[in-house]
């Protein structure tokens, strides 16, 4: 009864039939207890499990690997990473054995945090104590690696994976073609996919989303229409990082035509759009130098309800910075502030480069002394824009670092 309370979140309910138990003389044992932390755990709630956790060893209830190893992956979830380490430590102190799902569990908090050496400190800790690193273990520090661009590593990883006999999954795939799509080896990519479906594992919609990618990054995108193509036989339904995968490839690649017509591809699949896909669209016709369409673009997605960011402003900004319309451009600026987004250096140097083009080279002083003042440090952008529409800034720069 606890468990099926637990898996449908009625812990309130969990925790009063635990109570219930108490008063009719049946002592909840770890088990029963057990569950209910797990329940409040994974729905978010640790510090509701911390409490249950503390009233279990005051009824005299010790606590097992279990347990702790419920309260670690809650707190690691929630960035407690330090908290949980605590936890562990104290259950090794107590003579409990971790899993090798608790240990993961750390693994995965210090790939999240970029600490790598910690994250295989724990994996070679688990082989010290004779726990079997999992295809878990292995998929936490390929990945982890793979995002630091240390391709060799992960590589290593892999053979030493198939070497020691775990058998890679789909999520193993994922990453190894992902990681390899983030480098632009659209070959190995393809390679891994091939190797995946040889041994009957189904590719997701985030194998075809990398792939997606790698070609548009490659503009082969006839080639990424024609794999958006195949997979919609097949019957697996797009979603939006799969549309904004492609989109963006259409757009780099000046097909806006098409970057449109997979916009209206979704609102008839009812795959809403977010900001990055008007993002993406504005960028493309403000490469177009049809700054206007990108403007109604803004509008538009203002009518359906998605937030324009700080990209969104600035790729305005930009556009009519390139384009010599100033007036325009510090609108944009002006509306951007007025709804609370402060500007970027991205803003002050698309104005700063306007400014510099149409020789008003005051106010791209003025510009340039406002960001310093701001915090935001001039980069070499900066600089080029104000000596090629300026001349001699030394002054100026000079004066900005006093």
């Amino acid at each position: 009864m606890i468990n099926v309370l637990c898996k449908e979140g009625k812990l309130k309910k969990a925790k009063e039939f635990v109570g219930f138990m108490e008063s009719s003389g049946i002592k909840p044992n770890v088990v029963t207890y057990n569950t209910v932390i797990h329940g409040f755990c994974s729905r978010g709630r640790v510090g509701r499990a911390q409490m249950i956790f503390s009233a279990m060893k005051g009824k005299g209830v010790e606590p097992d690997s279990y347990t702790y190893g419920s309260l670690i992956s809650g707190m690691c979830k929630e960035r407690r990473l330090q908290e949980a380490v605590g936890l562990f430590n104290k259950m090794l102190e107590i003579g409990l054995l971790p899993s090798a799902v608790t240990y993961n569990t750390l693994i995965d908090g210090y790939c999240n945090e970029g600490d790598l050496d910690k994250a295989f400190s724990y994996r070679d800790e688990m082989v010290k104590k004779g726990i079997r690193p999992t295809v878990s273990t292995y998929n936490l520090l390929i990945h982890a690696l793979f995002m630091e661009g240390r391709m060799v590593e992960a590589s290593e990883m892999v053979k030493e994976m198939e070497e020691k006999g775990v058998v890679s999954n789909g999520i193993t795939y994922n990453i190894l073609i992902n990681g390899y799509c983030r480098s632009g080896n659209a070959k190995k990519a393809f390679s891994l996919l091939d190797e995946m479906l040889s041994k009957s594992i189904k590719p997701t919609k985030v194998t075809y989303t990398s792939l997606m990618y790698v070609l548009s990054k490659n503009k082969r995108m006839k080639e990424a229409d024609d794999l958006f193509k195949k997979i919609l036989t097949k019957g697996v339904l797009p979603d939006l990082v799969m549309f904004n995968a492609l989109i963006d490839g259409h757009c780099a690649n000046g097909n806006m035509e098409r970057a449109f017509a997979l916009l209206g591809e979704m609102d008839k699949m009812k795959v809403h759009p977010d900001e990055v896909t008007y993002n993406t669209l504005m960028q493309g016709r403000c490469r177009q130098g049809k700054v206007e369409e990108a403007r109604q673009l803004l509008d538009q997605m203002k009518r359906r309800g998605i937030k324009p960011d700080h990209i969104s402003y600035n790729t305005l900004i930009s556009g009519y910075s390139k384009r010599g319309d100033l007036k325009d451009a510090f609108k944009v600026r002006d509306e951007m502030l007025s709804i609370g987004f402060n500007p970027t250096l991205l803003t002050y140097n698309a104005l700063i480069q306007g400014l510099s083009k149409t020789q008003e080279g005051d106010l791209a002083e003025v510009l340039l002394k406002e960001m310093v003042s701001r915090g935001i440090k001039p980069d070499d952008s900066t600089y080029y824009s104000l000596i090629k529409g300026i001349g001699n800034v030394d002054e100026f720069v000079r004066k900005g670092d006093s």
